[in-house]
């Protein structure tokens, strides 16, 4: 009875059902409008954080090759010789991990007040 009123039943000259259609149509369009206008802007987010992306990814391949360049051996030998006087090590100052300890209290003897180097 309420279902067939529903059909039948006129509101100034359309059938209830007919408004209720039409309702639920507008409102699906408007829905759809903002969503897509929604995602329109998200995707326009995405793109301007891609673009940040590529810069940063551009930045952190020019810091590592400034950092190659300044770590460069041939570089830092030319500073040191340059600015700080330092010359490679000579070979006969090098020695093995068994002759440390005997270096080492040969040093403490020769820091001993009163001691002959």
């Amino acid at each position: 009875m309420i279902l067939t009123s529903i059909f039948t039943r006129r509101l100034r000259g359309f059938r209830v059902i007919d408004l209720l259609a039409l309702s639920v149509l507008l409102a699906l369009a408007l829905g759809s409008y903002a969503f897509k206008t929604f995602a329109s802007a998200e995707g326009a987010d995405t793109a301007d954080v891609q673009t940040q992306i590529d810069q940063e990814g551009k930045r952190i391949r020019l810091l590592k090759a400034e950092i190659a360049h300044l770590e460069d051996p041939g570089r830092i030998e030319r500073l040191s010789v340059q600015y700080l006087g330092l010359q490679p090590v000579d070979p006969k100052h090098e020695t093995t991990a068994e002759a440390l300890p005997q270096i080492a209290t040969r040093g403490d003897e020769t820091t001993k007040p009163g001691a002959k180097p």
